[in-house]
């Protein structure tokens, strides 16, 4: 719902008048204005400066910010919503603090002021804020338990720490973006996008997800630190009917708390249970309220993963009033390149594109919209997750040594057969059952594996790289966890969730000027759902089992029959007819200058692409959507010459 911007001058750093530059931060905050385009507003006093741009979502008249207390000593920008901030007023009311607005903001200001660093356990939602307390002389960063709401820091060759909602607002902070991180670019290749905590500048740093850094004036380094971690899972024995019980209790509680608003509210919708059982709970509530029917939105690309029908049939049974809209797939090229402005580094999901489509279609008639993200990692639905287990049964039936020496040399004279049917594309899981557990769900997560990405590569990037290991962070994940579902599980949410999907999520609904809710991400739900024993997830093959029963109730019988399709664009029957013209791109100066890329390599992958001998569409995509953000990146630094762009 908003975006924030900041500037912090320790005293060991600070300038002898200690001022902020009011012309950069209003430059910073401008670079956002998508992410709050109701009002904008300004703090600054030696050593601090804050900026904000606001989307009215709750107390539409006084939930202006920066925000601070009676005597402005404490002041706060914030991103995201409390939705237990009713309860904690009333709590802090009852401490004698006064509330000027009844804005969920307010509650942190008094909330730090009484409980201290405390006050994070108290938040439920989902959260992106910066604190000052001019009396204590510190700065306190923090993010919610999930990343819902992201928050980027880096501190300038000055010694000064800016941050920001976006990438975007720390480019025009001198020496932040001069450099990129080629470990950060790697990562990209490896995954599609750069994990937590890294950015793809060298200079700049992601706030993970359930971390907070307290900055003083006399002790400026950032140090990120955890507040919150999930629980282990909860030894007592729990039948399939008793989960099933709490589950519809608590989903049901999550979407009623995510319901309070001050303007429209509706619900993105797929033809899938996990937004179909959102929208008919959303209904629900709205009913007994007596507000009107909910709104519901959906999008469709023209072909065999149109969801259209199968959403229009959920909202009629809830009884929403649905709006559809058909979108053409457009300029392939043009929509790889065009994610560097919307993301600021590389990001190659190509979901993001129906994912603002549908953004946009819902901000022509709501601000406030539901959504079923978090079911797939939460409850086990992704099928990688049921060819983990799969694998690591096969695993344990085959000692270590037996299982290199057999499979991986059959597993390497195997052909890649990209173009055949299923049951002949065994390479790829023959290759995961020989190879450890951990290093085996790297390789289902991976977009581009180790060869062909470090194919792609030059000596010169090759040395840069200095041995980094994109499996790293997996493989110390999983090697954590014994079981195989949870342990993917878990992987997922700390790199794909909050890299990926909730990243998808919020630069597109932000740059619409949606705020996005998601009630199966309640950090409860969440901790309780990962605590379940992997066979009420995983039955018959079947992944989200628990799930399916907690909603069948509220969902028609084709839904729930109905098999997980989620988007999958013609990318490769377009990048193949668009072969001169990706040439041109991917062969032109953005990707050749850097020294980096092995042209010869990429002309290689692109004509057996053409030729139809390997399908390496989504390889390609991920290299266009890099190639637009090198471009960006080279204009960018030849502008920062001129002075007038960082004034």
């Amino acid at each position: 719902m908003c975006g924030f911007t900041g500037l912090f001058m320790p005293r060991l750093t600070r300038a002898p008048s200690g001022e902020i530059s009011p012309a950069l931060l209003h430059h910073m905050t401008d670079a956002i204005a998508h992410r709050g385009p109701d009002d904008e507003g300004f703090h600054i006093e030696p050593g601090i400066g804050l900026g904000f741009r606001r989307l009215s979502i709750i107390d539409l008249a006084a939930g202006h910010q920066p925000m601070g207390n009676e005597d402005a000593s404490v002041m706060i920008v914030f991103n995201g919503e409390i939705y237990n901030f009713q309860a904690l007023r009333d709590e802090l009311r009852a401490l004698g603090h006064i509330f000027a607005t009844h804005c969920d903001t307010e509650v942190i200001i008094h909330g730090w002021e009484s409980w201290g660093l405390a006050v994070l356990d108290r938040l439920d939602g989902f959260f992106a804020f910066a604190l000052w307390d001019r009396m204590q002389g510190s700065l306190l960063l923090a993010r919610d338990r999930l990343g819902k709401k992201p928050l980027y820091y880096g501190v300038a060759p000055d010694g000064t720490l800016a941050f920001g909602s976006e990438l975007a607002a720390l480019t025009p902070v001198p020496g932040l973006t001069d450099a990129l991180d080629p470990a950060a670019l790697e990562d990209y290749l490896a995954f599609g996008y750069v994990p937590d905590p890294a950015s793809i500048y060298q200079r700049i740093r992601k706030l993970p997800p359930a971390h907070f850094m307290l900055i003083t004036a006399d002790d400026p380094r950032p140090a990120p630190r955890r507040y919150w971690t999930l629980p282990p899972p909860d030894a007592t024995s729990t039948t399939m009917n008793e989960a099933v019980d709490i589950l519809r209790t608590r989903l049901d509680a999550a979407v009623s708390a995510r319901m309070i608003a001050d303007v429209p509210l509706g619900a993105f919708l797929s033809g899938g249970i996990d937004s179909g059982a959102i929208l008919a709970l959303a209904a629900r509530h709205a009913a007994a309220s007596g507000k009107g029917p909910l709104q519901s939105f959906t999008i469709g690309f023209p072909g065999p993963t149109d969801e259209r029908a199968a959403a229009a049939a959920m909202a009629g049974h809830c009884g929403a009033t649905h709006v559809t809209e058909a979108v053409a797939p457009g300029d392939v090229i043009d929509a790889a390149r065009h994610q560097a402005e919307i993301f600021g580094e590389p990001f190659g999901d190509h979901s993001s594109v129906p994912s603002l489509a549908v953004a946009r279609l819902a901000r022509t008639g709501v601000k406030v919209a539901l959504s079923g993200d978090g079911g797939d990692e939460v409850f086990g639905g992704y099928r990688r997750y049921r060819w983990h287990s799969i694998a690591d049964q096969a695993r344990r039936l085959l000692p270590d040594r037996a299982r290199r020496a057999l499979l991986a040399p059959i597993a390497a004279a195997y052909p890649k057969l990209d173009r055949a049917p299923s049951w002949l594309r065994a390479k790829t899981t023959l290759t995961e059952i020989s190879l450890d557990s951990a290093h085996g769900y790297y390789r289902t997560v991976c977009k581009l594996q180790d060869d062909e990405r470090r194919g792609l590569m030059t000596p010169r990037l090759k040395s840069l790289l200095d041995g980094h290991d994109p499996a790293a962070g997996i493989v110390a994940a999983l090697d954590t966890e014994a079981d195989p579902l949870r342990a993917a599980q878990l992987v997922d949410l700390a790199t794909y969730l909050p890299g990926d999907i909730l990243v998808k999520v919020d630069r597109t609904s932000m740059r619409s000027g949606v705020e996005v809710r998601s009630p199966l991400l309640d950090p409860a739900l969440v901790a309780w759902g990962m605590g379940l024993p992997p066979q009420l997830k995983l039955q018959a093959g079947q992944g989200k089992s628990i799930l399916r029963q907690a909603v069948a109730p509220l969902l028609p019988r084709a839904v729930l029959d109905r098999p997980k399709q989620g988007f999958v664009a013609p990318l490769s029957a377009e990048l193949r007819r668009a072969a001169p013209r990706l040439r041109g791109t991917l062969l032109g100066p953005a990707m050749l200058d850097t020294g980096w890329f092995d042209g010869a390599a990429i002309g290689r992958m692109i004509d057996q692409h053409e030729s139809g001998q390997h399908d390496h569409g989504w390889k390609l995509w991920h290299l266009l959507v890099l190639e637009g953000f090198l471009a960006r990146h080279a204009g960018a630094a030849a502008g920062r010459a001129h002075p007038a762009l960082v004034a």
